[in-house]
């Protein structure tokens, strides 16, 4: 491989170089001097305790000159103090701190098949020392610099006494298909819902300024032996990161053996309002009777619970206040059955909100005690009610999220139509969750991916719908937990770009980070 020397320019008189990292699985780096053959230390990693196979984060950037043989030593050993194995080595016996080492040039590694050399380590006679890899990359001119924070939910549960210890490890690929470790997290002891401290990284450590270059991350618990455990894992790009201003991303933690639930990248600092509109028509079944769709089994929840509980516990934390408006559509009402379309299930016409996504599920499972199912499945007065609330409402600041959870044909798609067209101007984005076996060609309409809603000629001035049929996510393995976190990561997975969109479309600016503010956030400094 022969790296590039940069653009011809006949007024340069610098000595052609190229930044080269050299990616190291040991500890200190000489070079030697090319006039008194002296080896000088470079530089060191970091300590990693308690492993036989260290993969260190700190890097080497060594400036590569094409025409110059550049001599490299590496030294790897148990602990920091090692300066005096140079003069030390050729006279008496190596110390016990001492594992090995080899010598290169810095072209054999550039030259080598996928600029990924091993080496045999030497040094102590009679012993096997082991095998080191190194790996050079040419770096782009790349001076992006990224912050980002991140926070995780429901990781997998790895500790037998307590609940897990997790750190993050991000890797950038390489173009042989590898991986090469740029970023550790720090250890949040005990908890399953991690958030760690923001940290800063350049763009070309992270991906060599390639935004769509693969990113993996794996999640681990901490063990004190080294033995780490693995939670899971998910992949992503800068580009996908860093995306947009005023958004979150969410991502799988996956694992072939059930792994953890969601991974959460977050970088929003408008404040989300999460309203929750649940389907009462009779066309669900008798509560009371195991077929229904609302049952209330004792062993496990209903279909609507599920879907209302995987989407809702990832919602509220954008949600500082945790109080949600709840209503029910197309029931008749105690104590003269009138019909009603946007009921509150708190029973409080004058306060609809429940506190945190326990108080929706408690509000949901009373109603369904003192209403009866009735009809029909009308979706324009629920949507028009929280539209109103969005139209008072639109500096950036809020934004509104409806989750409508239905089993059936939509009875007024005229007027919900309607609804959406004009909703569709305001800071307001709108989930559908479809239950049960009934075909959802309505609501695919609304979700206007393929086709922008129409309602009198007027076209929608934006995609604010997101359908998603429930029965897709039914884990034939049982494992409901993964399944519910896919529902919950698809049908969140558009309202970034929704919010954005809205933002752009009124020319909002992404408002400045508050320091009260309960969000963490995520800015990149480009």
């Amino acid at each position: 491989m022969m790296a590039s020397i940069g653009e011809f320019d006949p007024l340069n008189t610098r000595v052609p170089a190229t930044k080269i990292e050299v990616t190291v699985s040991l500890v200190v780096l000489y070079l030697q001097a090319v006039g008194t053959k002296e080896w000088r230390e470079f530089g060191r990693t970091e300590v990693i305790d308690n492993t036989r196979n260290p993969d260190f984060v700190r890097k080497f950037v060594l400036d590569f000159f094409f025409e110059e043989k550049q001599n490299l030593r590496f030294d790897v050993t148990l602990s920091w103090p090692c300066h005096a194995i140079n003069s030390l080595f050729s006279i008496f016996s190596p110390p016990k701190d001492f594992l090995g080492q080899t010598f290169c040039t810095l072209g054999e590694i550039i030259g080598s098949t996928g600029g990924r050399l091993e080496r045999t380590l030497s040094g102590i006679p009679g012993k096997k020392c082991g095998v080191i890899i190194l790996t050079a990359e040419e770096l782009s001119n790349c001076r992006d610099i990224a912050t980002m924070q991140l926070c995780a939910n429901k990781l997998d549960k790895k500790d037998f006494f307590g609940k897990s210890d997790p750190f993050l490890v991000f890797y950038r690929s390489n173009e042989d298909g590898t991986f090469t470790i740029c970023h550790k997290t720090e250890v949040i002891k005990n908890t399953l819902n991690p958030v760690w401290q923001p940290f800063t990284i350049p763009v070309r450590a992270l991906c060599n300024g390639d935004y769509d270059r693969t990113v993996k991350v794996d999640v681990y618990d901490w063990d004190r032996d080294g033995s780490h455990d693995f939670i899971g894992e998910f992949t992503t790009s800068y580009r996908e990161l860093s995306r947009g201003q005023n958004q979150f991303n969410v991502y799988e933690v996956r694992h072939d053996h059930g792994g953890g639930l969601l991974f959460r990248h977050m970088k929003t600092l408008t404040q989300l309002n999460f309203t929750v509109a649940i389907d009462f028509t009779a066309s669900n079944g008798n509560p009371s009777q195991p077929t229904s769709l609302h049952y209330m089994s004792p062993y496990q929840m209903n279909a609507y619970a599920m879907a209302l509980k995987a989407v809702g516990e990832i919602i509220q934390d954008y949600d500082s206040d945790k109080l949600f408006p709840a209503y029910g559509f197309g029931a008749k009402l105690p104590p003269d059955g009138k019909i009603s379309h946007a009921f509150p299930l708190s029973g409080d016409n004058d306060n609809p909100n429940c506190v945190g996504i326990e108080g929706v599920l408690e509000a949901y499972f009373q109603s369904l005690r003192t209403v009866q199912l009735y009809g029909p499945t009308n979706f324009a007065p629920v949507i028009n009610k929280v539209a109103n609330c969005a139209a008072e409402i639109t500096d950036g600041s809020q934004y509104f999220v409806l989750l409508m959870i239905t089993d059936g044909v939509i009875s007024d798609m005229v007027q919900t139509k309607e609804a959406v067209v004009n909703a569709a101007s305001l800071p307001l984005s709108i989930i559908i969750v479809g239950v049960g076996p009934a075909e959802f060609d309505a609501m695919e309409e609304l979700d206007g991916d393929e086709v922008r809603v129409s309602s009198r000629g007027r076209l929608a001035e934006r995609d604010i719908v997101q359908f998603v049929p429930f029965r897709d996510y039914i884990d034939r393995s049982g494992n409901q937990v993964l399944s519910m976190a896919r529902l919950a990561k698809d049908v969140l997975a558009e309202i970034p770009d929704q919010l954005l969109s809205f933002m752009k479309g009124r020319g909002i600016e992404p408002r400045p980070a508050l320091s009260s503010s309960p969000l963490p956030g995520l800015h990149q400094h480009i």
